[in-house]
């Protein structure tokens, strides 16, 4: 996924603003991107504010880390148990 040019404060201000009734074509050429970027950021960030989206954003940052680390030991695991196969160390337990 490619990072945004848009903190999460600037996307939340436009979503704020179309809320207090200006157009999304409006704001979508104010802040230069397409009216359904603006639809996809309300999807996204619609009802919350600021530190909530810092939040959830931490939130999936810690969560992506840490299904790497699962899947690095569960790959590690597997070559151990591969090499205790292989060695015929597995009757021996």
């Amino acid at each position: 996924m490619s990072r945004s040019k848009h903190t999460e404060a600037q996307m939340i201000g436009a979503l704020k603003q179309l809320e207090a009734g200006r157009k999304v074509e409006d704001v979508a050429r104010e802040l230069g991107v397409s009216k359904h970027t603006i639809y996809a950021w309300k999807s996204r960030y619609g009802g919350m504010d600021v530190s909530e989206a810092q939040e959830a954003r931490q939130l999936r940052d810690e969560n992506a880390r840490l299904k790497r680390l699962v899947a690095d030991l569960s790959l590690d695991k597997e070559a151990l148990q591969s090499v205790i196969r292989k060695n015929g160390w597995g009757s021996q337990l």
